[in-house]
């Protein structure tokens, strides 16, 4: 296996790896949709799997970035650095969101069983930790995938190191998603608006880490000069 196919190996299995958040929204399902879940028993493993969950899913979106930086870097310097922000600031609204909601688990854990004008402020503050998340969601994973699939996909595109079926569909799906994120932002949308509008973006996403898993990259002026870059210098005989 040559290097740039170990490299379209790693960022392959890196895209997909950021799927497994999807269970999140059954698992925050309770604390999100009951404004009393702080005072209530039972459990709250769901909220602490879906925070491991998209922790996981934050490092692997820097890690897509990292893997591909040296390749599509080759196509556009500045718009691959870009990408590589782009993911690590998306990872820190990631992380914004996991931490409003674990901590209304320590918050339910300490003082759940508060009563009275405390549980009526207990309410208040969950009530305010999950907006953090929902507002930390919209702008973290639903803005920044759109922002870096004008990014990559365009570097994709250029390149011809995908087939370009595969970055179209990002190109198309990221201004709708990033105009429905405004319009969200600008009150023409109810906070959640965009997941419907983020289909086309995950398909991009889920479509781009398959190819890379199973083909990897394909022939280009890049992926040519990579490989003459790699490759061990000739010898040749010299006359004496």
């Amino acid at each position: 296996m040559t290097s740039l196919r170990k490299t379209a190996l790693v960022a392959g299995v890196f895209y997909l790896i950021t799927f497994i958040s999807i269970p999140t929204l059954a698992l925050y399902g309770p604390v999100k949709n009951h404004r009393d879940w702080i005072l209530s028993s039972g459990g709250h493993t769901g909220v602490l799997v879906g925070g491991f969950l998209e922790v996981i899913v934050a490092f692997a979106g820097i890690g897509t970035a990292v893997t591909l930086y040296p390749v599509v870097k080759r196509q556009n310097e500045g718009a691959a650095l870009g990408f590589v922000a782009a993911r690590v600031l998306e990872a820190g609204m990631i992380f914004t969101g996991v931490l409003s909601l674990l901590s209304l688990v320590t918050l339910r854990q300490d003082l759940g069983r508060a009563a009275g004008a405390h549980a009526a402020a207990l309410v208040t503050t969950a009530a305010t930790h999950v907006a953090i998340y929902n507002w930390a969601f919209l702008l973290g994973q639903s803005l920044m995938p759109g922002i870096n699939a004008l990014l990559l996909g365009t570097l994709l595109y250029r390149s011809r190191l995908v087939p370009r079926i595969i970055p179209v569909i990002g190109l198309i799906g990221a201004p709708l998603l990033i105009c429905t994120v405004i319009a969200t932002l600008l009150g023409s949308f109810k906070l959640g608006s965009p997941e419907l509008a983020a289909l086309p973006v995950a398909a991009w996403e889920l479509s781009l880490g398959a190819w890379l898993v199973v083909k990897g990259f394909m022939p280009s002026p890049i992926t040519t000069g990579m490989a003459a870059a790699s490759a061990p210098p000739a010898y040749q005989d010299v006359a004496v």
